[in-house]
């Protein structure tokens, strides 16, 4: 069959989706990949794999509508040309205006993975009420035909429920995030000497940015050889984005080492003891933790949706309440001050991957679930981790 994969960054499509396309086109599938952007390393890349790239322009964060209708009208007109079976999309603006396009296409089942709600449907959103009802609608003409909606943490469903996005009716699952290459992401030893905590993702004030470095602060003071790294890329055009400018003034101010953008995080996560991350955007299933227990690291997060789903507390990680730099550091401190609990959360981590969020699980339960599995192999599914909603 020939599947047709709508993308909002073409990076994604091998840092996030590789490993799913990959097994599409093992399981002797045609694969089309979209994205709003040209990146010829992604396009020798996807070619490699014997997948073409095509590129559908698209206002990633803007809220333009006639720019938003021309992404509709672009998806539909190439889903006519190329004539998909299968249609799958990921991320906000491709969900819902591919979900869109495929109802007007009227040939393909449609299959959306949701990362996450996004900030409009986080609490920090209450002023923006109009633009979420907008959106809610949006997903809701996307999502009316859908065969299956995967959904990354346990909130997300009744959450859409209660927006009006889907209801009782809609086949929902859920699934471990989008998976972690536990191969790739290999278990490195915790190293010698005072902890390194690091933090990473997108640079913007629901991200916890301002409470992890408050916590720092907090922490370095009576802990002065700790280190605290923050590595991501400001985000000057994102409503809640930190500017390269602010950067510059929080790191003079707070005992953070910021790090640039990177396309492999692996060296950092190896050197650090400890991953950080104090988000209170509406996440859906956080990479970057399971890059982080892929690699043997203990986790502290926030209890919050799809943050706390991979962390057993005081297992493999420590959860803490939002917005609350104090209880971040207190949290901190516990790991700096026991360091055998630091190693048995670290190999815990590392456990946890492996058995429930390993990439080939996570993609064998969706090809599965969208019925696109030649020959079923004998891996087994973690049915404990795939929720079926369908009434």
């Amino acid at each position: 069959m020939k599947v047709l994969v709508l993308s909002s960054l073409a990076f994604s499509l091998l840092n996030f989706r590789g490993a799913l396309l990959a097994e599409l086109r093992k399981q002797g599938h045609e694969v089309l990949a979209v994205a709003p952007d040209y990146d010829r390393a992604v396009e020798a890349g996807l070619k490699a794999m014997g997948i073409e790239l095509r590129v559908v322009p698209m206002h990633r964060t803007g809220t333009n509508p006639f720019k938003d209708l021309q992404t509709l009208f672009a998806y539909w007109r190439l889903m006519r040309k190329e004539r998909p079976d299968v249609i799958v999309a990921y991320t906000q603006k491709p969900i819902i205006y591919g979900g869109i396009a495929a109802r007007l296409y009227g040939k393909a089942p449609f299959h959306a993975l949701m990362s996450g709600l996004g900030h409009l449907f986080s609490e920090d959103a209450q002023d923006r009420v109009v633009v979420r009802g907008i959106f809610s609608r949006l997903y809701r003409a996307a999502l009316k035909k859908a065969v299956t909606l995967f959904v990354f943490n346990r909130d997300d469903r009744p959450d859409m429920i209660a927006a009006g996005i889907i209801d009782e009716r809609h086949r929902v699952l859920q699934v471990p995030g989008s998976g972690v290459d536990t191969q790739h992401y290999v278990e490195a030893p915790l190293r010698d000497g005072a902890p390194v905590f690091l933090m990473m993702g997108r640079l913007m004030r629901d991200k916890g940015v301002y409470d992890y470095l408050e916590a720092a602060r907090i922490v370095q003071r009576q802990y002065g050889d700790v280190r605290f790294q923050l590595l991501g890329r400001p985000e000057d055009s994102n409503r809640t984005g930190i500017s390269e400018a602010e950067v510059h003034r929080l790191s003079s101010e707070y005992p953070v080492e910021f790090l640039a953008e990177t396309r492999d995080v692996r060296p950092y996560l190896a050197q650090c003891s400890v991953f950080v991350l104090p988000s209170f955007y509406r996440e859906g299933l956080p990479r970057t933790i399971l890059e982080a227990m892929s690699s043997g690291r203990a986790v502290i997060t926030t209890d919050m949706p799809g943050c706390r789903d991979p962390i057993e507390h005081e297992g493999n990680g420590l959860l803490v309440p939002a917005k609350s730099p104090q209880d971040l550091a207190k949290a901190m401190i516990r790991l700096v001050e026991d360091p055998e609990m630091l190693r048995k959360m670290s190999r815990r981590s590392r456990e946890i991957a492996e058995q429930t969020y390993d990439v080939k699980i996570v993609n064998h339960m969706l090809l599965d679930a969208m019925d696109l599995i030649a020959h079923d192999g004998p891996m087994q599914r973690a049915q404990s981790q795939t929720i079926p909603y369908a009434a």
